[in-house]
């Protein structure tokens, strides 16, 4: 077949196989690189063709809002890497998120959450969702008999996202899958920060697995997306009816950009992983530094669970000021020069970032404080500079403390 379809042999191939070669057929040109098609319709044949593509009795492209080549390639290569039967790719990873809600839930339905969540999604949920019927219970990622004792009748999803951001903590997909599916609930999970490289949610029971692209899965910081993953039925039902609807479109050339970054997952987060794991280190020996969140450390509260269902421990982590002050947090992120001070994650360059004041500046208070989110708290999202420079970097701001 020389590369041109591998669905009938998919499963015998290893996952960097498939980050390079699934989900792509060669057009008549004969290239060797996938194709971007950047149009936004499609000619058909016939009249009668037109009315049969519109219909659904004959599958194939009608429009790019729903229907594109370069989308549905990153679509199948991203599904095969989760091992979903489908797929359907967004235009963010917030757009993947509420997708999945209007799509599986109606008014009156209840939603039960991590509260160790991102905080635009807590504000989809407590300011969007709620105005359509739909209420949200939060609850401690770790507290198995919290989730059980927030599910209602009406509940209909368990959401969160292991890691969590910013403290990494751990969730047991396995026992919240059980737990879903007693209580006959959907259980879904954004698997942002490990990517299938590192977990794969649906093998241990989820039902749905959210994306933002963005982030690892492009790996270089250049686009903006999202994706859905999960069965044919949840997801090529209602969830991609609300895309072909409303419109949360990935672009082709953000497709094309994202199939690149799906090429060299694996190794980047392999390196990801290894220069967290030696700055964890470095972070728990200094004077300035109280507490270390990274789940590669044998005192993180879910080391043995990460070790059982993840094959790393991710690029993500987060410290404590022993001073647990604002400024000199902010002291700390003011003195770094080859550091990027932004909230985004997922690049090869290190970034650094206040959660209290950006990620999480949004949520109350409150919430803030029940997610263990301190003023004096710094998330890095570990590049793959040299990890020496990294720590020199640090240090001039850690040393003034």
């Amino acid at each position: 077949m020389n590369g041109d379809d591998l669905s009938a042999f998919e499963a015998e191939l290893g996952f960097d196989t498939l980050a390079i070669r699934a989900g792509y057929k060669r057009t008549h040109e004969a290239e060797h690189d996938e194709a971007i098609f950047p149009t936004s319709s499609y000619v058909y044949e016939s009249a009668a063709q037109a009315a049969a593509r519109f219909s659904g009795d004959e599958t194939g492209n009608i429009y790019s809002r729903f229907t594109n080549p370069t989308v549905r390639t990153f679509e199948d290569r991203l599904a095969a890497l989760e091992g979903a039967e489908r797929c359907v790719a967004t235009s963010s990873g917030m757009a993947a998120i509420m997708s999945t809600c209007l799509g599986l839930l109606k008014t009156g339905d209840h939603i039960v959450s991590s509260r160790s969540i991102f905080g635009s999604t807590v504000v989809l949920f407590n300011n969007y969702m709620a105005r359509f019927g739909v209420e949200t219970t939060y609850v401690d990622l770790t507290d198995l008999n919290a989730w059980e004792a927030a599910i209602q009748n009406n509940t209909r999803i368990l959401f969160l996202e292991t890691p969590s951001n910013p403290l990494v903590e751990i969730a047991d997909l396995r026992l919240l899958a059980d737990l879903a599916h007693k209580h006959d609930c959907l259980l879904v999970v954004d698997n942002c920060l490990c990517t299938p490289a590192l977990q794969t949610p649906l093998a241990l029971g989820a039902d749905v697995v959210i994306h933002s692209a963005t982030k690892y899965l492009d790996g270089q910081g250049r686009g903006v997306g999202g994706a859905v993953l999960g069965s044919n039925e949840l997801i090529g039902g209602e969830v991609y009816s609300v895309l072909r609807t409303t419109g949360p479109t990935m672009s082709p050339f953000n497709a094309w950009i994202f199939l690149k970054g799906l090429e060299t997952l694996n190794l980047r987060m392999k390196a990801h992983c290894d220069n967290a794991m030696v700055l964890a280190n470095w972070l728990t020996k200094h004077p300035a530094v109280g507490e270390v969140y990274y789940p590669g450390l044998e005192n993180h509260s879910g080391h043995k669970l990460a070790k059982k269902q993840q094959k790393g421990f991710g690029g993500l982590l987060s410290f404590e000021l022993k001073n647990n002050h604002r400024e000199q947090a902010w002291h700390v992120v003011d003195q770094t020069r080859l550091l990027s001070i932004t909230a985004n994650l997922g690049d090869v360059k290190t970034t650094i970032t206040h959660p209290a004041t950006t990620t999480h500046g949004r949520v109350s208070v409150e919430e803030r404080e029940k997610a263990g989110i301190s003023d004096g708290l710094l998330r890095i999202a570990v590049g793959l500079e040299s990890i020496e420079d990294i720590q020199n970097d640090l240090q001039r701001g850690l040393s003034g403390l």
